[in-house]
């Protein structure tokens, strides 16, 4: 798979490869390499790859089976993937299934499809569209455009069990404008699919101090703090944009457990999606002092596991299969 970073400002993380300034790169260590693809253009059309269904296996170990009882008593658990990595969407696949067996009530948010999006989405887990309908509907080749085989056995899943699906992600538009211009040149129709802009913090000097490292790895000498203001402001308004929607969520559906697939650098050590869904909640009377969320941070790396203070993620959840 290629991937060209428009204006090296938009990363995509978690790609065997990635090109930069149309040159390949050697796959860069994970442990330092988030899941944060603002915006990325597909220009190359992703090779004919013969990935295996994924499958989830029916064999847990005791300490995988702890976890499960530990997110039964969440309303929201977060299922950090890398995304081009099949064992992580097998992993996936298992612990979604083994939690709807023992809480049925399961609604599904994925950040794979951006919210204008929503209503395809609907009218598939009707069976009103088909897969194939699904795909070119939700524009999903162009805005996400991994492995559709990842995804689509979460998506038969659900639509098997009548489960919700949510569509979390920015529209690709917006993003790639705030990443070039910043937030204060959005439009009202740019705002549609959005938080308010009031609600877009960014001061997290932890989570900016984070990302300001990677970005300099990608303009070593070069990097300017207007543009990393922009970088960085963008991947804060992903992170709004989809920590609403999952709060939405939760609000009107107190009873069902939200599971959310999501790349990994939106959940590690709480910085991105977690921390603002939990600021949204605690504003909520009803739910402030009940409401719980777990990480989980899929086939981590001993490096990835080492980090600290505050941890990665709440759970590790190595796939059998590796």
């Amino acid at each position: 798979m290629a991937i060209l970073i428009e204006e090296l400002s938009i990363f995509e993380y978690d790609s065997l490869a990635i090109l930069k300034n149309g040159t390949v790169m050697s796959q860069l260590r994970s442990s330092r390499l988030w899941s944060l693809s603002l915006g990325i253009i597909l220009l190359c059309v992703l090779p004919s790859l013969s990935w295996q269904c994924m499958q989830a296996t029916t064999v847990m170990n005791v300490e995988q089976a702890a976890i499960l009882n530990q997110l039964l008593m969440a309303q929201v658990v977060y299922l950090g993937e890398t995304h081009d990595r099949p064992a992580d969407h097998r992993a996936q696949l298992e612990i979604i299934q083994a939690l709807y067996k023992k809480q049925p009530k399961l609604a599904i948010s994925m950040e794979m499809f951006q919210r204008p999006f929503q209503d395809p989405l609907n009218r598939y887990l009707a069976g009103q569209i088909t897969e194939t309908q699904l795909q070119q509907q939700t524009q999903y080749l162009q805005r996400w455009g991994f492995n559709w085989e990842f995804y689509a056995p979460i998506l038969r899943f659900a639509k098997q069990h009548r489960l919700p699906v949510v569509a979390l992600n920015t529209p690709t538009e917006v993003t790639k404008k705030v990443s070039r211009q910043g937030l204060e040149h959005l439009t009202s129709a740019d705002q549609q699919y959005i938080p308010p802009l009031a609600e877009i913090d960014t001061t997290n000097e932890a989570y900016r101090q984070k990302l300001k490292t990677i970005y300099e790895q990608f303009h070593p000498g070069s990097a300017s703090e207007d543009g990393f203001e922009r970088f960085f402001a963008a991947q804060v308004l992903w992170d709004e944009t989809m920590a609403e929607k999952i709060a939405q969520t939760v609000a009107q559906q107190p009873d069902r457990l939200v599971v959310v697939v999501v790349g990994k650098g939106h959940i590690e050590q709480g910085y991105g999606i977690p921390s603002r869904v939990l600021r949204r909640l605690k504003a909520d009377q009803a739910l402030k002092s009940t409401f719980r969320q777990y990480s989980v941070y899929l086939n981590p790396t001993q490096e990835e596991k080492a980090i600290a203070n505050p941890p990665v993620a709440d759970f590790f959840w190595t796939d059998l299969g590796i």
